[in-house]
């Protein structure tokens, strides 16, 4: 039923508990795993700009290496990505491009005003995505 899960990561906990959940749906239906980090672009007039994005991919290398050898410890093909962009719209061409199935991803609990205000990047593709999208509630909604 799904032959490739995307796992978007940030390095969080969220992110890691819904590695869980896709490694479990991957082990189930024989899936390959995508793990994919998204670099947002920093856009400032200081020197040093380049290091930062820099290090923010090296940051999203270790993120979606780990995640690369955990899938293959439970036998599950795992490829990795890590893109530069805005992060849902990134995430969505990833699953447009590479034949997506599911997107299991995190959720901060954010809720009323402030999730209204800050907006999210998994609200958005929740709310975009052509494929079915499983979202895990990570953190207290209360001191959201």
């Amino acid at each position: 039923m799904y032959d490739d899960i995307l796992v978007p990561t940030d390095g969080s906990e969220g992110a890691e508990q819904a590695l869980a959940h896709a490694l479990d749906l991957a082990t189930t239906y024989g899936s390959t795993v995508h793990a994919v980090y998204v670099v947002e672009p920093v856009y400032a007039a200081e020197a040093g700009t380049g290091r930062i994005i820099e290090a923010m991919r090296e940051e999203g290398e270790r993120a979606v290496a780990s995640i690369a050898e955990r899938a293959s410890a439970e036998g599950i093909e795992a490829v990795t990505a890590v893109r530069t962009g805005g992060p849902s719209a990134e995430l969505l061409e990833y699953v447009a491009d590479n034949g997506i199935d599911l997107v299991v991803m995190g959720t901060h609990g954010r809720t009323g005003l402030r999730r209204y205000l800050l907006g999210s990047v998994t609200e958005r593709v929740v709310r975009l995505s052509d494929v079915p999208v499983l979202t895990v509630r990570t953190g207290p909604a209360a001191d959201e």
